[in-house]
């Protein structure tokens, strides 16, 4: 929706987790007509997630009513009312992949008929097996086996090729979410990989060019995006994540999971110190009303803690293994998402992985608070920048819809037609 001078648009983003579900209507807003839009973030609604494990949808009704309230809270926030929304991808089991598309020059000169060819083509070969394609981007071009081509519509060749690089989810848990945004009386603008996401968010330019890994530590999934030549070159999604945590202190502890989730918010932490020995917190057993009649010590949750994260660590370190694109991502490791505000988890992922590691905090949205600014929103200011920003060859897969022009291709123009 446009103001009369036609300065601003919003649009909403969404993004459901395992603990949370968040909404958020965003202004786009050009102050002249060659500057690039700002993005300000006008209405946040955030609300504990139902019926969602590991990015999956286990209970529709429920899923329903808490994207229902996030996104009421965020429109009465805005003072406006949004019909669709872009959402984030955790589930279908995501899978990175390269491969090579090649396509017969007919008329002897690159043709935008060819590159749309070459990357139907491309899509068809990513989308067999039942998966669907939420990502696709070129890596590289040879004409007639000549590399180093960016842009080679008008080039005289033969025989095209193209490095092309995908992010696929299986198609039953995509259309269950399209499903769940179908009842909460919304379409759905577009699906963006929750890793993309997170890292377009809290990464730099710089960094991306250079190559970075950014690891995104959820409540039910940790995922990670590989940047390398300012591109995305892999992404995946382990299905563990902080919530695994808050079980393992219960299980320990034998107290409710209520009481675990505050014990590891308020004393969680990988760092060592000499007076965690000493100092100690009282909880309660699971059935007992005495709320303080039991105690551990800082030490001692501390030992609870660490297996649980270095098994997620080694996962991650497995599927990185896997891709190949690891090897062009660089060395620096950025860390966000909820979990990632654990006391001492940089410092121990920069031990166990040897590389540098820094927090990531969102960057490119304003309007955010001080509690609304931290790493646990890195995905919805991530869509956000998905949705305006984001185009640079990213095919975003939506239904049936041709991807040629794909979900960034058509906010984009959506974008440039309200300006």
């Amino acid at each position: 929706m446009a103001d009369r001078r036609g300065q601003h648009r919003h649009f909403g983003i969404l993004d459901i987790g395992t603990a949370k579900v968040a909404a958020a209507v965003v202004v786009a807003q050009r102050q002249t007509s060659e500057a690039s839009p700002s993005l300000r973030l006008a209405g946040l609604g955030v609300q504990r997630a139902k019926g969602m494990k590991a990015g999956v949808l286990t209970d529709l009704d429920e899923a329903e009513a808490a994207v229902r309230a996030a996104i009421g809270q965020a429109e009465r926030a805005a003072g406006v009312s949004i019909d669709s929304v872009t959402v984030s991808v955790a589930c279908g089991r995501l899978r990175s992949q390269h491969f090579t598309a090649n396509a017969d020059i007919e008329n002897g000169i690159v043709s935008d008929a060819d590159m749309l060819r070459l990357m139907t083509g491309g899509r068809a070969y990513a989308e067999r097996d039942g998966r669907a394609l939420l990502h696709m981007n070129r890596i590289g071009v040879r004409l007639d086996g000549a590399p180093g081509m960016t842009d080679p519509r008008g080039l005289a060749a033969r025989r095209m090729a193209a490095d092309l690089h995908v992010v696929t989810a299986d198609d039953a848990p995509l259309r269950n979410l399209l499903l769940l945004i179908d009842r909460c009386y919304l379409a759905c603008d577009g699906l963006v990989a929750l890793p993309y996401a997170s890292a377009l968010a809290v990464t730099t330019p710089e960094e991306r060019d250079y190559g970075v890994t950014c690891i995104d530590f959820g409540a039910g999934t940790t995922s990670f995006a590989l940047f390398a030549d300012g591109r995305l070159v892999g992404a995946d999604v382990v299905p563990v994540g902080s919530q695994h945590i808050t079980f393992d202190i219960a299980k320990s502890l034998q107290t409710p999971l209520v009481e675990a989730e505050r014990i590891k918010t308020l004393y969680g932490t990988l760092a060592s110190a000499q007076s965690d020995d000493h100092e100690t917190f009282s909880y309660p057993l699971v059935g007992e009303d005495d709320t303080a009649a039991y105690q551990i010590t800082k030490a001692q949750l501390t030992a609870i803690i660490r297996p649980r994260v270095a098994q997620i660590l080694k996962l991650v370190r497995e599927r990185l293994a896997d891709n190949p694109a690891s090897a062009f991502a660089g060395e620096t490791i950025v860390v966000t998402g909820g979990a990632s505000q654990l006391l001492g988890l940089a410092e121990f992922i920069a031990n166990d992985f040897g590389r540098p590691v820094r927090l990531g905090r969102p960057l490119g949205v304003a309007g955010l608070n001080d509690s609304a600014s931290g790493p646990q929103l890195a995905a919805i200011c991530g869509l956000a920048l998905a949705a305006t920003y984001g185009d640079d060859g990213f095919a975003r897969h939506h239904g049936d819809r041709p991807t040629s022009a794909g979900y960034l291709g058509r906010v984009g123009s959506w974008l440039k037609a309200g300006f």
